[in-house]
């Protein structure tokens, strides 16, 4: 059993996931780098390996229950043991008006984006109890906070995902489970390649957001960090916006 901390990071085999890896590795923790694609997720865990971090590859499908189970049973069976979740995947195959999603999208954004962190949760949990001052934190998005007509069903799973953070608290809470997320304005990942595709959005974006410039991945991992790491041991329930200031402005 490895003495550091172990957190598994969903979503880590590039941008905010692999910036939030690479930041905990190189402050003593052990982490998980977890995709859906096991050579791009081995990719990561080398490079940090190589830095003279402590990392695994363990790929996993945050759609499926059974990759959902094996990630945490393969962490604990791995390291001995799980200390931290953060839940950075997610899913938005449709970048346009809800009248373009059909059934099946909307089934997809919804079930990987609040059912896939809701379970996972759950499948953790038994884990997190042994753990001393354990965390989860999901990435949430102000798209949860705000209406818009690009990527609108998204933003719906993003404020259901809010409300899980709240709901999750109260039900973990008593094991000494803490559950926060961040919600970021637009970062530059790849994820976001359709927003960041758009002129007109990031023009918007980069004129209106107080800090006048798009976050980037480090952004994000810092806040992440914090929300797992002691200095937030009584923060429970709570969604941090960073987004550069945008939301005082009343929105996008």
């Amino acid at each position: 059993m490895t003495d550091s901390p172990v957190t598994i990071i969903t979503g880590s085999s590039r941008g905010i996931g692999r910036t939030t890896a690479e930041l905990l590795a190189s402050r003593g923790h052990s982490v998980v780098v977890s995709s859906r694609n096991q050579d791009s997720c081995e990719a990561v865990a080398e490079s940090i390996r190589s830095a003279g971090g402590e990392a695994v590859a363990i790929a996993c499908h945050i759609g499926r229950e059974e990759d959902l189970a094996a990630l945490v049973e393969k962490t604990v069976a791995h390291f001995g043991r799980l200390d931290n979740v953060i839940m950075n995947a997610a899913s938005n195959p449709v970048y346009g008006p809800s009248s373009q999603v059909d059934r099946n999208a909307f089934d997809v954004i919804m079930h990987n984006n609040v059912f896939g962190a809701m379970r996972l949760a759950h499948l953790a949990r038994p884990h997190l109890e042994k753990a001393d001052r354990p965390a989860i934190a999901l990435v949430s998005s102000i798209a949860g906070q705000f209406g818009n007509k690009l990527i609108g069903v998204y933003g719906m799973s993003k404020a259901a995902e809010e409300q899980l953070v709240r709901n999750l608290s109260l039900e973990l809470g008593p094991a000494g489970i803490r559950v926060n997320a961040v919600a970021p304005g637009l970062v530059k990942t790849d994820f976001a390649q359709a927003l960041l595709d758009d002129e007109r959005m990031v023009r918007y974006f980069e004129t209106t957001t107080p800090l006048r410039r798009l976050a980037e991945p480090d952004d994000i991992a810092g806040v992440l960090a914090f929300l797992v790491g002691p200095d937030s041991a009584w923060l429970s329930g709570q969604v941090l916006t960073a987004d550069g200031g945008l939301s005082v402005t009343g929105g996008f």
